[in-house]
């Protein structure tokens, strides 16, 4: 729900009454991952997807439904030689949709309200709703903030408001979104639980060293993929907003003392394209002791050796050196800006997702490949 924040926060703002299905859980090769929505207000608009198009027809129907009667609805699409070409998924895999009402009426509304306004803002917040469970849980929902608090709830069990908060808590901190499981003891209501938490954090950034013409294709990139983009160049006469009108920020400092002051986190990407010694060589000794994502370094191969024997001159140790992603970007044979920064982009998504960076035509690898398990566990019992 929350990937359409910005149209289901409009939506809210103007009074619309809607439904919205969200991908609670996948099996196989699927299109789409949990926290994938779809919404559909009382005029029947849609905004987003949960399949990519194979059961969106069905789903947008389970949307309509559901508004009409005011009840949630936990529905399951798999891949069957009768449903294939109908309401089935033909990439052979398996979804979970919960679809939720939210109309004036519903108590669920004030906290998807608070939840969407968050997300709109670029804010931090987790949303845990009850997918499996008795009836009178099923479809509440409790918005949880980075500092702990909590709005919304389950009705009379606070114990159990308390533990999804927790629990969400944690997949808000690290920026997932999945499916918790709780048993019998730890639901403290006499039977076990499936909570759905998606978690909205701000948008992980690109910092671009470098303010050449390859630099303005990627800032397009980066923004395409989602990422809040710094343009960073120590010479004001490149580093300007007519340059780089795409770009959130513009920095005009030394690449590696504007690193040294800025924050960073597990998410971060840098890409270094200045290809020149008094710049690359403080700045990666720098980038390469911290937490970031990637670190990619243009340059040709000759370029590259001369930076890691000028690197390893200042110190930087040999297994930091295997973390800089140099010459930056995957063999397409690019030429053009836009190629080039279309090859450093699919090198960072390959390192995201854990993709071999391989044609798909003949090969067996898996097409979505599996990333860490989003649930939290079981919670039988909490102290």
């Amino acid at each position: 729900m929350l990937d359409i924040a910005e149209e289901l926060h409009r939506w809210v703002e103007q009074g619309r009454d809607f439904a919205v299905a969200t991908v609670v859980a996948v099996a196989g090769s699927a299109p789409r991952q949990p926290g994938a929505a779809l919404a559909v207000d009382a005029d029947g608009t849609a905004i987003g997807s949960v399949s990519g198009g194979c059961v969106e027809g069905a789903v947008y129907e389970l949307c309509g439904q559901a508004l009409q009667d005011g009840e949630p609805v936990l529905e399951r699409f798999g891949y069957s030689d009768e449903d294939a070409f109908a309401v089935g998924l033909t990439c052979g895999g398996i979804i979970d949709i919960l679809v939720t009402p939210v109309r004036a009426d519903d108590p669920v509304r004030s906290v998807f309200a608070s939840a969407l306004s968050a997300a709109a803002r670029g804010e931090a917040a987790a949303v845990a709703r009850i997918v499996a469970g008795p009836a009178e849980l099923t479809g509440r929902a409790l918005l949880v903030r980075p500092d702990g608090s909590y709005d919304g709830g389950f009705g009379a069990h606070p114990e159990l408001d308390r533990t999804v908060a927790a629990e969400a808590g944690a997949f808000l901190e690290a920026g997932r979104t999945g499916t918790l499981e709780i048993g019998e003891r730890g639901s403290r209501c006499g039977a076990p639980l499936t909570v759905l938490v998606e978690s909205s954090v701000p948008a992980p950034r690109m910092i671009v060293f470098g303010a050449i013409d390859f630099a303005s294709a990627l800032v397009r990139v980066g923004k395409f993929l989602g990422y809040h983009v710094t343009v960073c160049d120590a010479r004001p006469v490149f580093a300007t907003r007519t340059r780089f009108p795409e770009a959130d920020e513009i920095v005009v400092e030394w690449p590696h003392t504007y690193l040294e002051r800025t924050d960073v986190d597990a998410r971060t990407v840098l890409c270094v394209l200045t290809h020149d010694a008094k710049f690359d060589v403080p700045l990666l000794k720098l980038a390469l002791r911290l937490p970031v994502a990637y670190i990619g370094a243009m340059g040709s191969r000759r370029t590259h050796l001369d930076r890691t024997a000028r690197l390893r001159e200042v110190g930087v140790t040999e297994p930091e050196l295997a973390r800089l992603r140099s010459p930056i970007g995957l063999d397409l044979g690019a030429r053009t800006p836009e190629e080039t920064a279309l090859s450093i982009a699919s090198e960072i998504v390959a390192d995201r997702r854990g993709g071999s960076g391989m044609s798909l035509t003949g090969a067996h690898t898996p097409i979505h490949h599996e990333m860490p398990a989003a649930s939290a566990g079981r919670i039988e019992s909490v102290a």
